[in-house]
């Protein structure tokens, strides 16, 4: 066990300290492919831009039956942050950017296929490392992985390692991110009749917004909240001037029972004509599928905790194309896009024997249709 921890804190280290901000994953994505080489794959690494999908371990099961295909999915992009020196190991804590998300999950993928191939030997198993999962929702490049690899499509379920913790984390919040626009008319302030002022007219819309509170809904037994946020404000021209404009950026986060068109819905009665409605990210939201059998293994496999996802993830990016998806990762959640972030080696520890007594169970279970399929 000491071997594997310790092998588990260098290939962290290792992916730690190939920087790869958003944007920025050509290196990492190409130390990959290298240190990927020796690894025994069932076919080619497919590369899609600065993404990769790794074909584990492909074939039918003794009796002909195809066999459960899962992937286990990790972003290679981090957020910048400040740290006071390189990637490091402090006592039972590894300092770098992208320890806790994502690189922490990567580093179970990357040691599940080097070190333990015969796992692997009785399902199909698939690795997706892609790019700029931190950045807006057109930019990450999942998309265009699973829109020019079909295969990816048809997996029975994806794992996103996304930090939580080792908690089964299901579900997705959707996201969505409107600009509003109010517009007034300007003027000298010390003759503010004479204008219009954009800042004032913001000022009900703001009130209404510190009024709501979380909306609940009850989705497949779990609890997942709506919450709508103003984040982002400016406008102005001068200290003596009546301002002509305001921007304000909404953040609206709504639980799976809600479709994206019916959130642009609750967006726009809220503002109610007030201000100019612009979408800036409209992000789907995903079902728990806590009764997928898959899932149901993984849930009876040593997860720390099941919890309703309170964010959004690709876990919805999936549910889009009709694939079951859940999170669970062995990354710090609390220390992502942190100062200084960390993540736990004896976490990481604790992830890796979890998904490895998981995956040995999706290995001995039939295979039934993903619930939709």
């Amino acid at each position: 066990m000491i071997a594997v921890a310790e092998r588990l804190r260098d290939t962290l280290l290792w992916l730690c300290r190939v920087p790869s901000f958003t944007g920025e994953e050509q290196a990492l994505c190409e130390a990959l492919l290298r240190r990927l080489e020796p690894v025994r794959l069932a076919g080619a690494v497919r590369r899609h831009g600065d993404s990769l999908v790794v074909p584990v371990s492909r074939g039918l099961g003794p009796d002909g039956a195809r066999r459960p295909h899962v992937a286990l999915v990790g972003h290679t992009d981090v957020v910048p942050t400040d740290h006071d020196g390189p990637p490091r190991v402090e006592g039972d804590r590894l300092y770098g950017a992208g320890a806790s998300d994502m690189k922490s999950g990567l580093a179970l993928m990357l040691d599940l296929c080097e070190a333990d191939p015969d796992l692997c030997d009785d399902l199909d198993l698939t690795l997706v490392f892609y790019a700029r999962e931190e950045g807006p929702y057109l930019d990450n490049e999942l998309e265009r992985v699973l829109a020019d690899d079909p295969e990816l499509r048809g997996v029975d379920l994806a794992v996103c390692l996304e930090p939580s913790d080792n908690k089964l984390s299901l579900g997705a919040c959707g996201s969505i991110h409107a600009e509003l626009r109010f517009t007034g008319r300007t003027a000298h302030s010390a003759r503010p009749w004479q204008g219009d002022n954009a800042i004032h007219k913001a000022g009900p819309l703001l009130c209404d917004l510190a009024a709501l509170r979380p909306r609940e809904s009850v989705c497949e037994g779990f609890v997942m909240r709506t919450v709508t946020s103003a984040t982002l404000i400016h406008g102005g021209r001068g200290r003596n001037v009546v301002p002509d404009e305001l921007v304000l950026n909404l953040n609206h986060r709504f639980s799976p029972d809600t479709t994206l068109a019916q959130a642009q819905r609750d967006i726009e009665a809220l503002v109610a004509g007030r201000a100019a409605i612009t979408w800036r990210d409209l992000s789907p939201a995903a079902p728990p599928c806590a009764t997928h059998p898959l899932v149901a293994l993984l849930r009876d496999a040593g997860v720390a905790a099941v919890e309703p996802k309170q964010a959004w993830t690709d876990v919805a990016r999936f549910a889009v194309h009709g694939v079951a998806a859940v999170n669970f990762g062995p990354g710090t959640n609390a220390q992502a896009h942190q100062r200084n972030e960390w993540t736990s080696l004896p976490a990481l520890l604790q992830g890796r024997e979890i998904l490895a007594r998981w995956l040995g169970r999706v290995a001995r279970h039939p295979l039934h249709p993903a619930p939709g399929a």
